[in-house]
């Protein structure tokens, strides 16, 4: 991750700083689970969703007792696993924006296939000050591995040492380099992984929970079904199944798409620190 001038140890190369991500996924999941809690009793349990005459304003879940007047008041009928599923919707939609942002910091401020580009033609005319000023033009993620490399192959170019060891110490850092950026560009994925399965699992809690009610309804009161109770089984069933869906669909497309843009940036962090080792290799022979 980047570091601070006051803490980065002297003579380390000056590392890019910027928005590298929200630490504490779970404060988000709260958060989010407030919006939802307070969209689903103050937005959809409003009685202007459902057919209560002489009734106005909001009542503590008294909604439950009316017929809902359109798919607002459905979705109401739903019942407690709603707001579950919406908490990991939102949760989904904020940990992408924080993501977005995060992925923006780490590929720093120009396109990174330029910056690739760029520094490889500067390493192959044997420029090297030039690739690191251009790390220090560019900043973000990549630009901090390679910035790191180019450091340790200036300190290895004084060293009387072995080719193999010079090589094998400027990996070294690479690696480690890498190792130190990753985090901060995988932070909070695995929450937005979790949410493609655990949503469409509490879609399916809510689907089963209200088909309950729905067989529960059919063989209850005399001379047959309460049609009442077994259209709100019936439509919790539905609303948690959509929610659940649509969530899990959110998630699957919000971590593969971060994926992909983490996967570039591997792969230019790979394909640059190779770039850097044989430059070396071929200038110290």
């Amino acid at each position: 991750m980047a570091t601070t001038n006051a803490t980065a140890p002297k003579g380390a190369p000056k590392k890019s700083q910027g928005f590298t991500g929200i630490k504490s996924g779970f404060s988000v999941i709260l958060v989010c689970f407030i919006i939802a809690e307070a969209l689903y009793v103050f937005g959809a349990g409003h009685m202007s969703n459902f057919h209560a005459e002489g009734v106005t304003g909001f009542h503590f879940f008294q909604s439950q007792e009316y017929e809902p007047a359109g798919i607002v008041g459905t979705v109401y009928k739903g019942g407690f696993i709603v707001p579950l599923i919406w908490t990991q919707f939102i949760a989904v939609i904020a940990l992408a924006i924080e993501r977005a942002f995060a992925i923006r910091t780490a590929n720093g401020k120009g396109s990174l296939g330029k910056f690739a580009a760029s520094v490889k033609s500067a390493l192959k005319q044997g420029d090297v000050q030039k690739a690191t000023d251009l790390c220090n033009i560019q900043q973000g993620s990549v630009a901090n591995v390679v910035l790191a490399a180019l450091t340790e192959y200036k300190k290895q170019q004084g060293e009387d040492l072995e080719l193999e060891k010079k090589v094998l110490a400027i990996q070294k850092t690479v690696e480690e380099a890498t190792a130190l950026e990753m985090p901060m560009m995988q932070e909070n994925l695995p929450i937005i992984g979790t949410i493609v399965t655990l949503g469409t699992l509490t879609g399916l809690l809510g689907t089963v929970m209200g088909m309950i009610k729905s067989f529960s309804a059919m063989a209850g009161g005399e001379g047959g079904a309460n049609s009442a109770a077994l259209s709100v089984g019936i439509a919790e069933a539905l609303v948690n199944t959509a929610s659940g869906i649509a969530t899990g669909a959110a998630a699957v497309i919000a971590y593969n798409f971060f994926t992909n843009k983490i996967d570039r940036l591997t792969f230019a962090i790979d394909e640059l620190g190779f770039t850097i080792v044989e430059t070396f290799k071929t200038t110290q022979k």
